[in-house]
């Protein structure tokens, strides 16, 4: 079932002589379960299309389908969608620097996405502790960011990126700060989150060691994509 659609997705900053053309014309397709990487160097506009994918960015062009909703067309947002709601109930985001909440701790911070649905309660905790043992690391449940090791952390935010069940994972370097054996490890759970939960996962990596066994690589240089 396809997740993700998106169609002659452009992305252009600024104007004129300072005219940037970020995103050319990207088509991409997602299904359920898929677990697809975007390589390609810096600058090449890898993170620019998560950007836009997850609705934080505005394209210039294009269109994007989520669940068979048409949530972007042509140069606005569709009318009647809520942007917001949306993006806090089905999709979940993993990023390089993870972005741990430093004064919570790791149990308050996979807590943190379902306060904001209105889970609460022995439901709410007994998710996160579902999680956190997904994640095999229970043990560290009530340690602050800062005394868990980078492996830890990316294991919190991987916990808190599933805690609504998303439809749609969407992953930036997110084994950029680990080292070989933790990046492969990490890439291991995101294959098995797609395949176990039905997620469509794009993780955005520069790192071709860490890629083995995805359904599909796709290339970007320049702002345009290699569906080949």
């Amino acid at each position: 079932m396809e997740v993700l659609r998106i169609e002659g997705l452009s992305k252009v900053f600024g104007s004129g002589r300072l005219e940037v053309r970020a995103l050319e014309e990207i088509n991409l397709s997602v299904s359920a379960g898929d677990l697809v990487a975007l390589l390609g160097p810096s600058g090449s506009g890898k993170t620019t299309l998560l950007l836009c994918t997850s609705l934080i960015l505005d394209p210039t062009a294009g269109k994007i389908v989520f669940d068979s909703q048409t949530i972007f067309q042509k140069n606005g947002w569709s009318g009647g969608v809520d942007i917001r709601r949306l993006r806090r109930e089905k999709m979940g985001f993993i990023f390089q620097s993870h972005n741990l909440i430093p004064f919570l701790n790791a149990r308050q911070n996979v807590l943190f996405p379902l306060s904001l649905v209105g889970t609460k309660g022995e439901s709410a905790d007994n998710r996160v502790m579902e999680l956190l043992e997904y994640m095999e690391i229970t043990e560290r449940a009530d340690y602050l960011p800062a005394l868990l090791s980078g492996g830890e952390q990316q294991r919190v935010a991987i916990a808190r990126a599933l805690a609504n069940n998303p439809r749609l994972i969407l992953a930036d370097e997110p084994t950029a700060s680990l080292d070989t054996v933790r990046g492969k490890k990490v890439m291991e759970l995101l294959k098995k989150i797609a395949k176990e939960n039905q997620s469509a996962v794009i993780v955005v990596t520069h790192d071709v060691r860490m890629i083995e066994g995805f359904d599909h690589v796709y290339q970007l240089k320049d702002g345009r994509l290699n569906l080949g």
